[in-house]
């Protein structure tokens, strides 16, 4: 049988020399672009999965050319898990650099959290540049015999990589220092393994370039927390040219470990995100909506802000503080207790950084107030009034309705129809006012003071994570559905609106 599978392998190896021998001129011309070589040499690494291009690949390919033309010599690229960020820069792009861009007297220092990616990479780009396919190609390109490990290796042109873990960055220099990676999800959430991290980035990367000035550092992350290595970045407003890929698009500003990231700005080579619809998904292709999806179930809101949105805030909170809720979970409401579920609606289901929410809040006899159910939804039309309806009777008559009012006509015509299928109900309808930070800093306040209590339920997680991720979260719909439940409480909407209410005797 080994005799059988050697033969195998070396015919595949002659049908693989001749197939390049005749179609030489075809690929030389093809792998002038970064994207076209991975194309080519993808079957060499990758023989049995399908190549899934796309824009993002492609934006990323671009910079990396940036980077070889000398127009970029500070890079940082912040992306999800999962989008072969590992495989186009630290494997294939060293290899397109030695062959098609003839850039052979190049030298790489790669480095990653882990030892095991680093090594796994420089065996990657070491089997593709001692290939067949790739040595019939550019042939200039030969690894010296005495200096060909897995953790260094140089070729016959001056050129090498050798590959650290980023922990044990100190003694090497490049031309081009990559890294990928620099934390660990685990290691990001610990205070002094992450400061540790960013030192080592502070102190030491910038003295593993070999020239000052025409030597290149690309970064390419998932973010992890707002201070990791490209927080700091951000923060310190480094050099850096910034590409920026998060799951979902949203076209609005944001801040970002104190900078202000805005999704519509070109880049220096004149990228900017294609996307136009708000949650509109980054490679389909790949990721399809039912998994990400499941994504944010299981990484939860903290984990999926950072790692997929490339958003991360502080997991204790911004306007609200999760030790805020510590001992405050509570198995009923008091008696006597005043309830009003205030139901933020979204547009559309294609809005899917929006969601329905209702928010049930009430306030007890003491004062206080209790968050006593939630309930989110992505559907639209009739499913969304059948989940309110469902929802009004399962909390019964005694319970207010409040309901946001859009502006215009339409706006109108929707609040009268819900009003009009609530029959039974005290529903109330108004427009709303101030920005969603501001209608949410009452809440934030008494949250603070210690007079918020939650009853205990399996959307409690959810709820929580959503509220101290508020506002850089990707949903803010529990919010805004909580602060709307809120002033109706206290009375705010209905001393600042206009409000419809009907009280049925059914």
């Amino acid at each position: 049988m080994r005799a059988i599978r050697e033969e195998r392998a070396r015919r595949q190896a002659e049908r693989q020399r001749r197939d390049v021998e005749q179609n030489a001129e075809r690929i030389r011309a093809r792998c002038k672009t970064l994207a076209g070589f991975v194309a080519e040499a993808w079957p060499i690494l990758e023989p049995k999965a399908k190549l899934v291009w796309g824009w993002p690949l492609q934006a990323m390919a671009d910079h990396l050319e940036a980077v070889s033309r000398g127009e970029i010599t500070r890079l940082l690229t912040n992306c999800p898990p999962g989008l072969m960020k590992s495989l186009l820069h630290s494997v294939f792009w060293p290899a397109w650099e030695w062959g098609p861009a003839d850039l052979t007297h190049m030298r790489y220092l790669t480095s990653s959290y882990s030892q095991d990616n680093v090594m796994r990479d420089n065996t990657k780009m070491r089997r593709l540049v001692e290939s067949e396919w790739y040595r019939s190609l550019w042939p200039e390109v030969q690894l010296r015999s005495d200096q060909n490990a897995k953790g260094k290796f140089e070729n016959t042109r001056s050129g090498g990589r050798e590959g650290r873990p980023f922990a044990s960055m100190t003694g090497g220099r490049g031309d081009r220092v990559i890294i990928d990676d620099p934390h660990s999800t685990e290691t990001a959430e610990s205070d002094v393994e992450r400061a540790n991290t960013v030192r080592i980035f502070r102190e030491s990367i910038s003295d593993r370039v070999n020239d000052l000035e025409r030597s290149a550092i690309v970064v390419i992350m998932q973010r992890l927390h707002e201070n990791d290595v490209a927080g700091t970045i951000l923060k310190l407003g480094l050099p850096y040219v910034h590409l920026c890929l998060p799951m979902e698009y949203d076209p609005k500003p944001y801040r970002s470990s104190g900078r202000i990231i805005d999704p519509t700005e070109p880049t220096r080579i004149g990228f900017v995100d294609p996307r136009t619809a708000d949650g509109e998904l980054l490679l389909p292709e790949r990721f399809a909506r039912e998994a990400v999806e499941a994504l944010k179930v299981v990484k939860g809101s903290y984990g999926y802000a950072g790692q997929y949105q490339q958003r991360p805030t502080a997991r204790e909170g911004g306007l609200f503080k999760r030790q805020w809720f510590e001992g405050k979970i509570i198995r009923q409401a008091p008696p006597g207790t005043r309830w009003v579920r205030h139901w933020d609606l979204a547009a559309t289901k294609k809005t899917t950084a929006a969601r329905t929410a209702g928010v049930k809040l009430g306030k007890a006899p003491d004062g206080s107030y209790v968050v006593g159910h939630v309930v989110t939804t992505q559907d639209e039309g009739n499913a969304v009034r059948r989940l309110i309806k469902t929802t009004a009777e399962m909390d019964g008559t005694d319970v207010m309705i409040s309901l946001p009012q859009d502006p215009g006509q339409a706006g109108k015509v929707q609040a009268k129809d819900y009003v009009s299928m609530l029959a039974g109900w005290t529903v109330k309808a108004d427009p709303e006012t101030g920005d969603k930070v501001t209608r949410a800093e009452p809440f934030s306040s008494q949250c603070e003071a210690g007079n918020v209590f939650l009853v205990q339920g399996a959307w409690n997680e959810a709820y929580l994570d959503e509220l101290c991720l508020f506002p850089g979260g990707a949903f803010k719909d529990q919010v805004d559905a909580t602060s709307g439940a809120f002033g109706r409480l206290v009375g705010n909407r209905e001393s600042k609106t206009t409000t419809t209410t009907v009280r049925g005797l059914y």
